[in-house]
């Protein structure tokens, strides 16, 4: 998420020191206070951002640090007609009252010449003390101290603001606020673009990127969901209210005007007109689990099921496999993303069979990213975030087939059986303990 701000924020991600994976502090080379700024006022994964003064693995190596740090950088904050307090901030471990005062005095060798203000001063300084992730086994001794100016902070109260628990309209499978708010950050979404889902559901990925200032739309080939009829999915409520739809969910937020519209529509059908439509596709994929993927089928085909809504509108749907959703959906961002354009989607995974080959790839595309979220000890999504760096050929689409990866990535079609046979043995194993 952090690469992708700072990318999009006109810079470019470099770590002074080496990023530790187990490390809740990172330091980063961003080469203006209005970068940072910037950069702060999208991410949900920071918490705050500092100037950062000095640092050590010890007390005497952070004062050493802060007395090499350039006097003439700390003097515009330190005036005597300007107002200051010192944070502390520990990881992993809880300070006394007393020890927080003992820490703050022993940085009376700065120069400090303005007034202590704790309730509104102007500037702040903050130590931050980490004591490893280990909560069995805290250190005496922190293993890294930072001292540094306050910047600011992240957006990490969008989660709590655009919860799933208040939102108007919900599925079974609405994303959680805080990963939607992710995927548009490692979209790249900025005031303007259009941006697409065409996994919509109920719009929990639209809201966020409309957030941003992005005009969003979507499809989905369930017809229910889409004009917001049928059981609802919230609990104690048995069917959907006759203003549960996207837009109503957009109007919830203040974000109407950003709505484009989202269509009934199946997503292995082309229904689109040729060219370059859209800045980030943002999705979520059916797996399986909560939802089944699923495409029109003809007379002809077997048929899975007859559906009717409550409107009489009548489909067949047929199975549609894993392997052919994510092929479709790369040749999909492929030919209808802008050059620099982002696609941005989870792919689930059975952990024991993982590797980096079975990835889903277009010449069209290039990964930027793939992160992980687990799911239990044998499944995870990985997030995948892939960039448009070639303009798509008539030869392109069906490019998969040639380079031997469709087939290894194929096994992702029994993901479902694999989740629930995974469950099932959890399940046996868990009465097994429970007898002895």
């Amino acid at each position: 998420e952090i690469t992708s701000l700072l990318s999009l924020c006109g810079g470019q991600f470099s770590g002074e020191q080496e990023i530790r994976v187990n490390s809740p502090f990172w330091i980063l080379n961003i080469p203006s206070e209005e970068m940072a700024r910037g950069l702060m006022k999208r991410t949900v994964c920071a918490k705050s951002i500092f100037e950062l003064w000095g640092h050590g693995k010890s007390a005497g190596e952070l004062y050493e640090s802060l007395k090499n740090y350039p006097t003439d950088k700390m003097l515009p904050y330190l005036q005597s007609d300007s107002t200051y307090k010192v944070h502390i901030h520990t990881f992993n471990k809880t300070l006394t009252q007393a020890e927080k005062i003992k820490k703050i005095d022993a940085l009376e060798f700065l120069p400090f010449k303005g007034k202590v203000n704790l309730k509104n001063p102007e500037h702040v300084f903050w130590i931050l003390e980490d004591y490893g992730m280990n909560p069995n086994d805290v250190p005496e001794e922190p293993i890294h101290l930072y001292f540094g100016r306050w910047i600011a902070d992240g957006q990490r109260e969008l989660i709590e603001s655009y919860s799933v628990k208040k939102r108007h309209f919900i599925g079974n499978t609405s994303m959680d606020a805080c990963l939607s708010f992710i995927m548009a950050n490692h979209g790249r979404v900025k005031p303007n673009d259009i941006v697409f889902d065409p996994f919509v559901g109920t719009g929990g990925l639209l809201i966020s990127s409309a957030h941003f200032g992005a005009y969003v739309c979507g499809t989905d080939i369930d017809y229910n969901t889409i004009h917001g009829l049928g059981k609802a999915s919230r609990k104690n409520q048995k069917w959907r209210g006759p203003d549960e739809n996207i837009r109503a969910n957009l109007r919830q937020y203040g974000l109407e005007k950003y709505y484009l519209d989202a269509l009934v529509a199946d997503f292995s059908r082309p229904i689109w007109r040729k060219g370059m439509l859209f800045d980030a596709i943002i999705t979520d994929p059916p797996y399986g689990i909560r939802e089944a993927p699923r495409r029109m089928g003809s007379q002809k085909e077997t048929i899975k099921s007859v559906e009717r809504s409550a409107e009489n509108h009548f489909f067949v749907s047929s199975s549609y496999h894993l392997s052919d959703i994510f092929f479709d959906l790369l040749k999909f961002g492929a030919e209808y993303l802008v050059m620099g354009g982002r696609l941005v989607y989870w792919l689930p995974i059975y952990r024991p069979e993982y590797t980096e080959e079975i990835i889903p790839r277009h010449p069209c595309l290039k990964l930027v990213s793939n992160c992980e979220q687990l799911l239990s000890s044998h499944t995870s999504r990985r997030l995948i975030t892939m960039e448009k760096v070639k303009e798509f050929k008539d030869q392109d689409e069906n490019s998969y087939l040639l380079d031997g990866q469709y087939m290894p990535y194929r096994g992702h079609n029994s993901f479902r059986e694999k989740y629930f046979s995974g469950v099932t043995k959890r399940i046996a194993k868990e009465e097994k303990d429970n007898q002895k």
